[in-house]
C-alpha cells in the first residue's frame, strides 16, 4: 500500500519535476533584446486573435520581434499560429501589425500551420529550414520551446517578451507545466508535425 502510495506521488509530481528541470537548463539561453546573439530568422509564437485584433500577450511578443527586426538582430520574422476562421487568423494578423510598424513585407515569412510549439519547431526545421533562431514569446513558454526546437535540430536562443504581468498568469503556469510533460513524449516520438509541405527555405 504505502509503496502504491509513493509511486503515484511521484507520477503526479513528475511534471513538476520536469518543468523545473528543463526551466533552470534553459534559462542561460535566455536574454533581451540588447544582449541577444544575432541571427537571419526570429520565430514569433502566436496567440490569440480575435476579430483580427492582436492579445496583449501577443502583442507584447510581436512589439519584442520589431525590436529585434529594428535593432538589426533578426533580418527576417517568421510569424508562426493557427487558423481558426477569418477573424482569427493569427499569421495575418502579426503580419499586419509588424507591417503597420515599420517591417518590410518581404521580410515576414509566414506559417499558418503553427497550431502547437512542437508543430512550429518542427516546420521551422523541416519545412522553411532553419537551422538556428531566436524565439520570441513570453519567458513562462521559453524554456519549452527552447527545448523543442533544440531538440528537434534547430539551435536557438530565446527572447523574453514580458513587459507586464499578465491577469491570467497562474493559468498559464499551470498550463505550461503539462505541456512542458507533453514536450518530452512528443521530442521522443519525433512525428512529423500536422501539416508539412514541401521545403520552402528562407532566403
Amino acid at each position: 500500500m504505502l509503496m502504491t502510495i509513493l509511486v503515484m506521488l511521484l507520477i503526479g509530481a513528475s511534471p513538476f519535476l520536469w518543468r523545473t528541470a528543463v526551466r533552470r537548463y534553459y534559462q542561460s539561453a535566455i536574454y533581451d533584446v540588447n544582449n541577444v546573439r544575432a541571427e537571419q530568422v526570429a520565430i514569433v509564437y502566436g496567440a490569440a486573435v480575435r476579430n483580427g485584433r492582436l492579445s496583449t500577450v501577443l502583442r507584447d511578443r510581436m512589439d519584442t520581434a520589431i525590436a529585434l527586426y529594428e535593432s538589426g538582430k533578426a533580418s527576417k520574422l517568421l510569424v508562426s499560429g493557427g487558423v481558426t476562421s477569418i477573424n482569427r487568423n493569427e499569421p495575418d494578423a502579426m503580419m499586419e501589425y509588424a507591417v503597420n510598424r515599420g517591417v518590410a513585407a518581404e521580410d515576414i515569412i509566414m506559417d499558418y500551420a503553427g497550431h502547437r510549439t512542437y508543430d512550429t519547431c518542427y516546420r521551422a526545421k523541416h519545412v522553411f529550414q532553419v537551422e538556428s533562431a531566436i524565439l520570441v514569446t513570453q519567458e513562462f513558454h521559453l524554456p519549452r520551446a527552447i527545448f523543442t526546437c533544440n531538440m528537434l535540430g534547430v539551435d536557438t536562443v530565446g527572447v523574453n517578451s514580458d513587459p507586464r504581468t499578465y491577469r491570467a498568469a497562474e493559468f498559464y503556469e499551470v498550463r505550461e507545466t503539462l505541456a512542458t510533460y507533453r514536450a518530452l513524449w512528443d521530442v521522443i516520438r519525433r512525428r512529423p508535425a500536422s501539416t508539412v509541405e514541401p521545403p520552402q527555405p528562407i532566403g
